[in-house]
């Protein structure tokens, strides 16, 4: 318990540096929001990945995730914040990530398995910035998604990223899943971003790389 205490406090005072270090980036160095936004979307995907080192129980993990949802919920209500939420487009993703996070530590917890925390977790942190980064600098082969826009450029490095990252976890964590494995959690995982807008895919991305992951018995 005062364990997990500890580390739950450590973790928190690291979320928080990486928020202020974003709202420099912003403020000073006048770094768009968009960036500083992906900045902290792919800082907190890594340093989630100590929950399952640090914390023996899940509701520490709700304790952070709630109290950061709540941080974010207000920075929007409030307007501060800037670094995350001065974007020209409507998302709820901010909100949606701590609630990521928790669903799949649960998911962990209940399988013993630290693909099922991992993998959902760094698809999210790192594909889905790949996809919206690469999608905005070469928008080729554009499409509608609701009232948004996403580029088939995008949706391709989001697949070939996840399908590598996947592999690499899979030699890692010594999970006995083949490469077809690979490309069929990269392809629902794909889709799932392909298909969220308003930052939905926060939420729809680890769902999709879970359910795939039971589904296949991994």
């Amino acid at each position: 318990m005062r364990t997990d205490l500890i580390n739950t406090g450590a973790l928190a005072l690291t979320f928080i540096s990486l928020f202020i270090l974003a709202e420099l980036f912003y403020h000073f160095c006048y770094i768009q929001g968009e960036l500083t936004r992906k900045l902290v979307h792919v800082g907190t995907g890594l340093i989630t990945l100590f929950f399952p080192v640090m914390l023996s129980n899940h509701w520490f993990v709700l304790l952070l995730c709630g109290s950061f949802m709540l941080l974010l919920g207000l920075s929007l209500k409030f307007h501060f914040l800037k670094s995350i939420n001065a974007i020209d487009r409507k998302s709820s993703g901010s909100i949606l990530y701590p609630i990521s996070v928790y669903i799949c530590y649960l998911a962990f917890q209940v399988h013993q398995a630290h693909i099922y925390f991992y993998l959902p977790i760094l698809i999210l942190a790192i594909c889905d910035p790949i996809a919206a980064l690469t999608g905005k600098k070469w928008p080729v082969g554009k499409y509608k998604v609701g009232s948004g826009t996403k580029t088939v450029v995008g949706s391709v490095m989001f697949f070939i990223s996840a399908v590598f990252l996947c592999q690499l976890l899979f030699i890692v964590l010594n999970v006995p899943g083949t490469i077809t494995a690979c490309i069929f959690i990269a392809v629902i995982s794909c889709f799932a971003e392909a298909l969220s807008q308003n930052g939905y895919d926060n939420l729809t991305i680890p769902i999709a790389v879970l359910a795939t992951l039971y589904v296949l018995h991994l």
